[in-house]
């Protein structure tokens, strides 16, 4: 990837100019209604990511990394699906000096994770243990509501398959839960962790210390109920604080989760089906059918299959193995899945991404309604911080979440380069007052500044808060108004 104008970019050639859709700026109902922003659709830019001509003709993957975490330092901020670059120390870019951070938030993918069952092969060539890690999974009172309470003893899961039973799994089998976040991806998420309290605290002495007794009041971490999303916090929290006491994640009834998403939201999900029925869907469907043949022989997937509505399910499966070193699977008499076959894979995902999120101009709405909730809670989260109770007040608001999260986050905001959100991706926004009282906004993606293709928003690199909040009113309204709205049969989207 490559800096320019402050954005995060593929590195990756163009192919052809972008096409704007430029709306006539419209008055959002924000706290400032004099604040002026442009709510339309604009196209992302065109490259190799959403050409399909380029996905087909292409080799390799763009240069993006598919098969390790580790980046070398010199090329850190380059696509690495296994680990996304995050804010570190190294490539942090303090703000002027006049300008002083007053509030944060982060949205973060969880790491690097076993496939899901729902992606596992008919049939599978060989096991996947986790017996170097341990899932924690008890219940405790606390002290405070029963004086009486007896801790628990930290019981966890250790998974088997009995000797004596005569069913045995299709797809996936050894000891591992399908999904868990694994070893090394807890190793990442430790480490993102770690990074991030270097440059907040020991760069920007922002987060309190440590040994800080009131740190815990100054933040907060929120999951999904999917036990992934915990599993990777932990280790965040503990690479930022060194703690091993407990800590609480906020977490929302998973029927109305925002964070996920989970809340109903019909209006969103018939617009994001209408993508995977359109003609152009269709066209890449059919210029993949070779490749599906190819992949269909090693794996056993049938014709028909689910499998074959998207890449989905063959690059979770494929992009599981690459990242842990594990091999391409193989099957007698059928040959191999080779590199060039899981690389085109990996071409055809992210040109999924990029029409689901980006390049159908309809799921802009629909990203807005599915995720105007979060939305609203990340308005309300700034507009705390202005309101003057930062003073013993939170300082820090971490989410921890999935790659639909994320993408409706890039759809929201309009990225003007789409990609599938690899593990650890990252946006964080930083809220800053200037000395004259002002407050200003810095969107940082994979560590650089956000680049939209909105032209209320552009380079995001402290940009009028206001301007932030009124596109967002515009689009969710003001605690999530709108939201309901939008998401029933009436909608908008």
């Amino acid at each position: 990837m490559v800096r320019h104008g402050g954005g995060l970019l593929v590195a990756v050639a163009g192919v052809g100019a972008g096409v704007g859709v430029h709306g006539t700026p419209v008055s959002s109902p924000s706290q400032n209604p004099a604040v002026e922003v442009d709510l339309d659709w604009h196209a992302p830019a065109q490259t190799q990511l959403n050409n399909l001509t380029a996905v087909l003709t292409t080799e390799g993957v763009y240069g993006f990394i598919y098969n390790s975490s580790d980046t070398p330092d010199d090329k850190y901020g380059a696509y690495n699906f296994c680990n996304m670059p995050h804010v570190r120390r190294t490539e942090y870019v303090v703000a002027p000096s006049e300008y002083e951070l007053v509030f944060v938030e982060v949205l973060h993918r969880h790491h690097k994770r076993t496939p899901y069952a729902s992606t596992s092969f008919p049939i599978e060539p060989y096991t996947w243990d986790c017996d170097g890690q341990q899932l924690f999974f008890y219940g405790q009172t606390l002290t405070s509501a029963n004086a009486t309470a007896h801790p628990a003893t930290p019981a966890y899961w250790k998974g088997f398959t009995s000797s004596r039973n005569p069913f045995h799994p299709s797809g996936w089998h050894g000891t591992c839960q399908f999904p868990q976040i694994t070893s090394p991806g807890l190793a990442d998420s430790w480490q993102h962790g770690a990074d991030l309290y270097e440059v907040y605290h020991a760069l920007l002495n922002f987060l309190p210390r440590r040994d800080d007794p009131h740190w815990r009041d100054r933040v907060a971490y929120r999951v999904t109920a999917n036990p992934i999303t915990s599993q990777v916090a932990g280790m965040v929290i503990n690479g930022m604080w060194s703690t091993t006491a407990a800590v609480p994640l906020l977490i929302e009834t998973a029927a109305i989760d925002s964070l996920e998403p989970h809340y109903p939201c019909p209006a969103a999900t018939k617009r994001f089906d209408a993508v995977r029925t359109s003609q152009a869907w269709k066209e890449h469907l059919t210029a993949a059918e070779p490749l599906f043949a190819k992949l269909d022989a090693v794996s056993g997937v049938q014709r028909g299959s689910s499998y074959h509505d998207s890449f989905d399910g063959y690059f979770d499966n494929l992009q599981a193995r690459m990242c842990h070193q594990l091999p391409l699977p193989c099957r007698d008499g059928n040959g191999c899945i080779t590199q060039d076959m899981a690389d085109a894979v990996c071409r055809f995902g992210n040109w999924e991404y990029s029409r689901i999120y980006r390049d159908d101009k309809g799921t802009f709405d629909a990203s807005a309604a599915s995720f105007g909730v979060w939305i609203a809670d990340l308005a309300g989260h700034l507009r705390t911080a202005m309101d003057g109770e930062r003073e013993g007040g939170l300082l820090w608001f971490h989410n921890v979440a999935h790659d639909g999260t994320l993408s409706r986050l890039l759809s929201v905001l309009q990225v003007d380069q789409m990609f599938w959100p690899g593990m650890g991706s990252e946006v964080v926004f930083e809220l800053f007052r200037k000395r004259d009282g002002e407050y200003f906004v810095r969107v940082l993606f994979g560590g650089r500044v956000f680049k939209s293709s909105n032209p209320s928003l552009g380079v995001m690199d402290l940009i009028p808060v206001e301007r932030l909040l009124a596109y967002f009113d515009g689009l969710v309204g003001e605690n999530a108004s709108l939201v309901a709205g939008k998401c029933g049969a009436g909608g908008s989207s």
